[in-house]
């Protein structure tokens, strides 16, 4: 019988027990975890209790964003992601970075999904087939009983790169009744216990590159500031160079802000970034907005925003952020703590909660 969620904790406890179940030799269970929280949240059902699917297409996309910005060389090195050094996900998502940089010098995550180029397709069938092989299948093993409860989903057809197989399950996966709306409620716990277990397996795994102790936490999971640089510009340019939030012209210091908080839900489309000043920045810091002010942003207009995106081969990324908004709301408790402004606190009411129905 499916698992069904009577107890967010019961869920809660059971994802726990993942980090806590020996020693990683890869860090692919945490991106399936860390790729499951970020859809759940954005998969948010109106009924709380249904069950939902969720794209393999998807899913894979994000584990190899997640990967794509971990990539990035620490001074001159990649760090290893597994014990060895190898691994079919991490070899097949760093051949791609190097091969497409080649071409188009550092292309983003997002441009080199939109323009689906033949090497990237190759690329994500690899990660999805080898996702659907091992740790999809390995994932709720809490124990190392040969028979495991699944509480996530049904993952007994899974352990085979078959496209056949894939194909033959509607190619996605089903959280059991009431799982995506536990996960999208647990995600602000979850998801810092899982980055600090993933900074602490990636510290073990480069034990002599990482030997002086340096901070790998924002190189892992920290938002490149650098390249927001072009979206701010054209930001500016189409809305005028003042904070997004108290109106104050913006002169020599300028900020990008992410309207829903980067530690959140990690979005870097047009449609999630506004021109902020240092103190509103500062902050609002990774506080969940207002409703208003996330209707304000996307008041901007998706043409406006998406024609902006197109103009500097950017992601606008309009419908993740109107599902990833309805899904923080929709799964707060009422009277959570909302940034309306500087120095300014409210908290978040049930007229809220109906802030989005599409």
């Amino acid at each position: 019988m499916p698992y069904k969620p009577s107890d967010p904790l019961d869920l809660g406890q059971k994802l726990v027990a993942l980090l806590d179940g020996g020693r990683r030799t890869a860090t692919y269970k945490l991106a399936v975890l860390m790729a499951l929280l970020d859809l759940s949240v954005e998969s948010v059902p109106a009924d709380p209790y249904a069950a939902v699917d969720i794209d393999l297409d998807r899913l894979t996309t994000r584990v190899i964003e997640l990967y794509w910005r971990q990539l990035r060389p620490l001074d001159g090195h990649r760090l290893r992601q597994s014990t060895d050094g190898r691994g079919v996900i991490f070899t097949t998502v760093a051949d791609l970075r190097d091969e497409l940089t080649r071409a188009h010098r550092t292309p983003t995550i997002d441009l080199v999904v939109a323009e689906g180029s033949v090497a990237y397709v190759a690329a994500h069938t690899t990660v999805k087939r080898t996702l659907v092989r091992y740790p999809l299948k390995l994932l709720q093993n809490v124990t190392t009983a040969t028979e495991h409860e699944r509480f996530l989903y049904d993952d007994s057809w899974m352990g085979t790169a078959s496209e056949r197989a894939i194909a033959d399950h509607g190619n996605k996966l089903q959280l059991f009744p009431g799982v995506c709306t536990t996960l999208a409620r647990l995600a602000p716990l979850l998801k810092p216990a899982f980055q600090l277990s993933w900074v602490d397996d990636v510290r073990r795994m480069n034990k002599t590159l990482l030997a002086d102790g340096p901070d790998i936490a924002d190189h892992l999971f920290g938002a490149d500031r650098v390249s927001l640089l072009k979206a701010g510009d054209v930001l500016a340019n189409e809305f005028g160079p003042h904070c997004f939030y108290c109106a104050a012209r913006l002169t020599t210091t300028r900020h990008v802000d992410h309207v829903l908080p980067w530690a959140r839900v990690g979005i870097d489309g047009l449609a999630n970034l506004v021109l902020a000043c240092p103190s509103c920045n500062s902050n609002k810091s990774d506080l969940l907005p207002s409703p208003t002010l996330v209707d304000r942003a996307l008041d901007r207009g998706r043409s406006v925003l998406d024609a902006l995106a197109a103009d500097i081969n950017w992601p606008s990324q309009f419908d993740r952020v109107v599902s990833a908004a309805h899904g923080l709301f929709a799964t707060q408790p009422e009277s959570t703590p909302v940034w309306l402004g500087r120095r300014d606190i409210g908290v978040l009411g049930r007229f809220d909660f109906d802030w989005y129905t599409g």
